[in-house]
């Protein structure tokens, strides 16, 4: 693979993709790039008629993507990347540049135009370089490029172009179709990169990689200015999100290649440069506000209620939430600052809509919805940790001050003794098994494991996307009775015959038997006495060559992150959080041998280990610690 040279140099480095688009995240993944997902706030209305070539457009937009989240990271995200990547697909035809439809007229007018057609698609890709120069000031480089495909559609019939449009599937893609989906049946051919129309040039991309982190200290990669007699000074007339930079341009083969050095301030612009002010502290004293006006959003249901809806206006969402219209307008003001909804002029009057990512994980309905866990922080962990001075000095969780029972007892009375409230926190587990479930359920080939069972696995979210990625697999779910008997709320569309349930206590009574085990969000969350008596189980019953998956948030060998496990572990639960390494000397006590790890980049990530022979010291199935090194880079 052409990203395995330098995938190793990235190995540590926080690698931000500015974009929200799942092909693009699907066609990284599959390279072997791990990355955080910051979907870029800058408004792509850059004037199209001040650029003379397509490409140009698209690359400018991807550049002001990748530098806005490269610019707000450190004050809205408390981290700085090292790398972010921006990209943007358009689809030209007769002179014109074609983005995503606004409706399906548009996405009408998109197609007919391109019925019969041979048309040209570029992606700009930016690959922004950060360097902390001070506290306060950033330094970055930028090396742009594009890729052209050529794509030739056949002639479309009234009827083929409305079914189409009607599937759905052009709303949401540059130009208005998907070559990789339904849209694939109305082209001819293609002549260049297939995934370049899909959205993102992998080819390319690779080899800009090669040239950044293999090249020699004095190639033009690693100048801060390239040798060109071509300079293009942008200027903040191009739109209200654009830099104020001077850029290099070098034309080489049809390809454009831009290396800027910029020293840009953040999204906050020449307030950044106080050096006596101390921006990302104030950025935390907010902190708590911006969790509360997710919270409340949520529990209002002000995601679902424009759902429902293309856009609302303030007046019409205040009714709906049964709320005053000026306290709905000052937390849909604040939600579009934090980039949870949009706001957009029509006429007279704003209206307001979800963001994609809001439509994909905020409305409670979604298939990967977190709209449970986010009800799960509001009503549980929001009144934990507002007694956390108490809780370190104490030492102890703060249950019996927040809910007037003993940790113990909170489990048994608050969660279990009313339905309602039971079925609350299994929602809340639910989320996140349903945004986990398919890259914890994928990230190892357990094609060799016929039974698996899934210890404290709840509604069986995870268990469904276990059947689902491994055909010849079937799951037990093994929970209290209480869990069992509440699944009924959370039975899939269409149920797999190959999960069925199990109720009991994993610290009490004895465990199916299978020859793959699952410890997803479990090991985290008890003492090191009752986790000797979970893993001994485990451990008796497990045959040698058995299997045991452990999926939990994994701390670098620093403890610096990533800070949401640190952050989680004040809630002063009797358990803790650890390192892969940890984990793994955690689970070598009880005679199981790592096989591989898996970072998803997702909430959680994923071990994969396996129960020894005591009679053989060799490690199984040739498995030797240089190949769990390669599994971690894959």
């Amino acid at each position: 693979m052409l990203l395995n040279p330098v995938i190793s140099k990235l190995s540590g480095k926080l690698v931000v993709l500015a974009s929200a688009s799942p092909r693009r995240l699907e066609i990284l993944s599959n390279a072997g790039l791990r990355f955080e997902v910051v979907p870029s706030w800058f408004k792509e209305t850059l004037d199209k008629s001040l650029f003379k070539n397509p490409y140009e457009y698209a690359v400018e937009t991807a550049k002001q993507k990748a530098l806005e989240v490269a610019q707000r990271m450190p004050f809205k995200h408390l981290k700085t990347p090292d790398i972010v990547i921006g990209a943007d697909t358009v689809v030209t035809v007769d002179g014109l540049i074609l983005e995503k439809p606004t409706d399906k007229q548009d996405a009408y007018r998109m197609l007919s135009r391109l019925s019969g057609k041979e048309h040209s698609v570029f992606t700009g890709v930016a690959i922004v370089i950060c360097h902390e120069n001070t506290d306060t000031d950033m330094d970055y480089k930028v090396v742009d490029f594009y890729e052209e495909t050529k794509v030739k559609f056949a002639e479309l019939s009234e009827e083929m172009l409305w079914e189409y449009i009607n599937s759905g599937e052009p709303m949401d893609k540059a130009g208005g179709y998907g070559i990789q989906a339904l849209g694939g049946m109305l082209v001819e051919y293609v002549q260049g990169d297939f995934l370049n129309v899909v959205g993102f040039p992998l080819n390319h991309f690779c080899k800009q990689l090669g040239l950044i982190f293999n090249s020699p200290p004095e190639s033009p990669t690693h100048k801060n200015k390239l040798d060109s007699d071509v300079a293009l000074t942008l200027v903040n007339s191009l739109s209200e999100g654009a830099a104020n930079v001077e850029v290099k341009l070098l034309e080489k083969d049809g390809c454009r290649t831009s290396m800027q050095a910029l020293n840009v301030m953040g999204p906050e612009c020449a307030k950044c440069s106080r050096q006596d002010v101390p921006h990302s502290i104030i950025n935390l004293l907010d902190g708590f506000k911006a969790s509360k006006t997710l919270f409340t959003a949520s529990k209002l249901k002000v995601f679902d209620v424009l759902n429902g809806s293309e856009s609302l206006t303030l007046e019409e969402i205040a009714v709906q939430i049964n709320a005053s219209v000026l306290g709905t307008e000052r937390l849909l003001e604040a939600a579009v600052s934090l980039g949870l909804l949009e706001r957009v002029k029509q006429r007279d009057t704003s209206v307001y809509r979800n963001t994609e990512q809001a439509s994909r994980f905020l409305v409670s309905d979604s298939p990967v919805s977190l709209h449970g866990y986010i009800l799960h922080c509001n009503d549980m962990v929001w009144p934990l940790f507002s007694h956390l001075e108490n809780a370190v000095v104490e030492g102890i969780s703060q249950h019996e001050r927040a809910f007037g029972k003993k940790n113990e007892d909170v489990f048994q009375d608050a969660y279990y003794s009313k339905d309602e409230v039971k079925i609350r926190f299994m929602d809340a587990m639910h989320s996140i098994a349903r945004v986990t479930g398919k890259d914890v359920a994928t990230a190892f080939d357990l094609s060799s494991y016929k039974t698996a069972c899934d210890i404290g696995g709840c509604t069986g979210a995870m268990a469904y996307e276990l059947t689902k990625a491994h055909p010849g697999l079937s799951v037990i779910v093994f929970d209290l009775p209480q869990v069992i008997e509440m699944r009924r709320h959370f039975i899939p569309k269409e149920e797999d015959d190959r999960v069925s349930f199990v109720a009991g206590d994993f610290f009490k009574d004895d465990l199916p038997k299978a020859d793959l085990y699952i410890l997803a969000r479990i090991l985290h969350d008890w003492s090191d006495e009752k986790l000797h008596a979970l893993l001994s189980k485990l451990s008796k019953i497990c045959t040698p060559g058995c299997g045991l998956l452990v999926s939990e948030i994994f701390l670098d060998e620093e403890r610096k992150r990533p800070c949401r496990a640190l952050l989680q572990a004040l809630s002063m639960t009797e358990g803790k959080q650890r390192s892969t390494a940890e984990y793994s000397d955690l689970l070598e006590k009880h005679g199981f041998t790592l096989r591989h790890i898996q970072h998803t980049d997702n909430l959680l990530d994923a071990m994969l280990f396996v129960k020894e022979d005591p009679n053989d010291k060799r490690t199984l199935l040739g498995c030797s610690s240089a190949s769990i090194e390669t599994a971690e880079l894959e």
